[in-house]
């Protein structure tokens, strides 16, 4: 088939050489140049009006626009009438109009994907986004270099003040603060706390609080809802303040199941919160599940136990690590005598940090390994005196023995967000099995650490067993069955005694659940709402046909019938175990046959049996506050990025944003 020729421009060429065929020019620029062949390896465009020529090339890009936008070219006319002529020309544009024609003429040009509209209110909103985030000091937005590169980027940008900068945060917090809202709103069950406490540079303390729920979806949630001054952090009252002022902020009064301490807390200051906590709160259990110890707090004071009973032989170790690996020379002296001595390639020379005490650990054990090096390191290094004995390196293998347990738990607090309770119980028995059995040695070094470590965990199984226990009763693969077994192999002979505390402990709170507000017609909540859409195809409803009675004659046995969902609920079979089972997705599958069980089963399951973030989970020194945070903005800055960090979904969102202004009201004012 034939391409029509009308879509082609023939140019002229010499030597009779066939006209190459190129596309038509599509821009109505061309309706204003011609293209002629100056020579034949070189063309050029001419403008038709005023004969002025340009490059072809140049045509193609920009070059001719710019010629019709000097206003000197009479094609010009023709450009801004548009076919149908608007009376402007660029005399007008000369006396004044030039503007006018040249923001119409970059419209028409121009591509819309660079078309951008600057909003300085914008701007400033996502730079108090990035010192959020990232934890910047709010008056970088006042230093000079910060200035200039803004400028840089946008000169129309006028400097941002510190005043400014921590409105829009204030504003941002305020805006999320009504998505949490909502989302707490909405959750239909109780609310568990944990509470982490915070130096500054002053001695003055923080409490931040962080509240744990399972939602309405069967979501677990864990977002930061307060950060509490306290100036004296030792008084026994610091922590009653603080969850009381959380517990109010979030209308919560009612809905408080359990506290988890990150940190410890003298008894008496443990008894006052205890005590300030009956006037609202309706304890559950009489208080057993009320106040618990952080499981990673446990174990890091035990560890302290233990590198303080070692101190000495730890010091002389890291003094040997020291004195090879801050010398070039002794390290290749010493890697060569660890070649001749034939010692596995892969163990390193390691020096720790002693704020992180797993880095202690490591130190310890490439250490044990390499003792036959450091043994005979004085062969080639003379002047190396500071070798091990016998002794010292046989308390070293006794401190890695008991360490490696210990670190090996934690590892597993680091490597997922949020373990299972099943996992930590295993943990927390196996510790306590081995210390126990520690505590029968003779080795005088040995028993110097493991006593302060024994009660320490028989502490935290005393206060916490029973919420740990009743967690892995909530799992449909264990039930009983694993409190039954591992108690039996803690506690031997007495092992029944403290199974029935569990068992009775289980059917004590059950009955508590009882009690409560019950969601319609139990058994049958999601069934007979099937019945209903069914019936709708058949023209009535089961209450039309006179079944309104039988409805309630349900609901009044059905209340005698959930006595027994718990001995239902623990005599049938386990379920298998998979490494994909998700808990709280089964007991969301179970609602309707065990449905006041499975309230209960959310509400513990929603229990912080560890809350130490992973960079914390190794540090033997009190947490500190970053040394520019303010304590005006510390609750607006530490919440507001946690919940943007979280992604609260959208269908709870509040306000999308607040003004600035808006924080003069005083109901949106905020107490610091």
């Amino acid at each position: 088939m034939e391409i029509p020729e009308e879509k082609y421009e023939l140019t002229p060429v010499e030597n009779n050489v066939k006209p190459a065929r190129r596309r038509k020019t599509k821009s109505r620029v061309w309706n204003y140049f011609t293209v002629e062949s100056v020579s034949a390896e070189c063309k050029r465009a001419f403008c038709n009006t005023c004969r002025r020529s340009f490059a072809y090339s140049t045509v193609q890009e920009n070059g001719s626009t710019r010629h019709l936008e000097k206003g000197t070219c009479g094609a010009t006319t023709g450009l801004d009438n548009n076919n149908e002529g608007d009376g402007r020309t660029r005399a007008n544009s000369a006396s004044g109009a030039s503007t006018g024609v040249s923001e119409s003429r970059k419209r028409r040009y121009r591509s819309p994907a660079y078309t951008a509209v600057f909003n300085p209110d914008i701007c400033r909103h996502d730079i108090a986004r990035m010192i959020i985030m990232h934890d910047y000091p709010l008056d970088m937005v006042e230093h000079p270099g910060f200035q200039s590169f803004v400028q840089s980027l946008q000169p129309q940008f006028g400097a941002v003040s510190f005043k400014t900068i921590q409105g829009e945060c204030v504003a941002s917090y305020l805006s999320e603060k009504q998505k949490v809202m909502r989302l707490i709103d909405a959750m239909p069950g109780r609310v568990c706390l944990s509470l982490d406490m915070y130096m500054s540079r002053n001695s003055v303390g923080y409490v931040f609080i962080t509240g744990h729920f399972t939602d309405s979806n069967w979501k677990t949630q864990k977002l930061i809802l307060n950060v509490v001054l306290e100036p004296y952090p030792d008084s026994h009252n610091a922590l009653s303040h603080a969850v009381a002022c959380c517990l109010s902020d979030w209308r919560l009064e009612s809905r408080l199941f359990s506290l988890t301490l990150n940190h410890p807390v003298p008894e008496a200051g443990l008894e006052n919160l205890r005590s300030h906590l009956c006037v609202k709160n309706p304890l559950i259990l009489n208080g057993q599940l009320l106040l618990g110890q952080c499981i990673s707090q446990t174990f890091t004071a035990m560890v302290i136990d233990m590198l303080s009973a070692g101190r000495d032989i730890i010091k002389k170790i890291r003094d040997n690590m020291k004195y090879v690996t801050t010398s070039q020379n002794h390290v290749d002296r010493f890697v060569d005598l660890k070649r001749q001595l034939q010692v596995p390639g892969e163990v390193r020379l390691f020096l720790d940090d002693q704020s992180q005490w797993n880095t202690t650990y490591q130190m310890l054990v490439s250490a044990s390994d390499l003792k036959e090096v450091f043994s005979c390191l004085d062969t080639v290094i003379p002047e190396y005196k500071l070798a091990p004995n016998m002794e010292d390196w046989k308390q070293v293998e006794s401190i890695c023995t008991y360490l490696k347990p210990l670190s090996d738990a934690m590892n597993l607090l680091v490597s997922s967000s949020c373990p299972p309770a099943i996992t930590l119980f295993q943990e927390a028995f196996s510790i306590h099995a081995k210390i126990a059995c520690a505590a029968t040695s003779g080795d005088p070094f040995v028993c110097s650490f493991i006593k302060p470590m024994q009660d320490k965990i028989e502490k935290y199984w005393k206060e916490c067993g029973l919420v740990l226990a009743i967690s892995v009763v909530m799992d449909p693969r264990f039930k009983m069955k694993l409190v039954e077994f591992s108690f039996s192999k803690l506690f031997g002979e007495e092992s029944p005694l403290y199974v029935k505390m569990v068992d009775d402990g289980l059917h004590e709170l059950f009955d508590e659940y009882l009690t409560l507000p019950l969601p319609q017609s139990p058994a049958y909540s999601v069934n007979h709402g099937n019945v209903d859409r069914a019936d709708e195809h058949q023209g009535g409803n089961l209450s039309e046909y006179g079944l309104a009675d039988f409805d309630m004659y349900i609901m009044e046995t059905t209340s005698q019938q959930l006595k027994s969902e718990m001995d239902q609920y623990l005599d049938e079979n386990l379920e298998g175990r998979s490494s994909n089972f998700d808990l709280l997705e089964w007991w969301k599958q179970k609602r309707s046959k065990y449905p006041t069980l499975s309230k209960m089963a959310r509400d513990i399951l929603s229990i912080p049996v560890s809350t130490a973030s992973p960079e914390l989970v190794y540090s033997t020194r009190p947490r500190e506050l970053s040394p520019h945070a303010r304590s005006e903005t510390l609750e607006a800055l530490v919440c507001t990025k946690d919940w943007l960090q979280h992604g609260l979904p959208e269908d709870f969102a509040g306000l999308d944003s607040l003004a600035v202004s808006d924080l003069s009201n005083p109901a949106l004012k905020i107490e610091f």
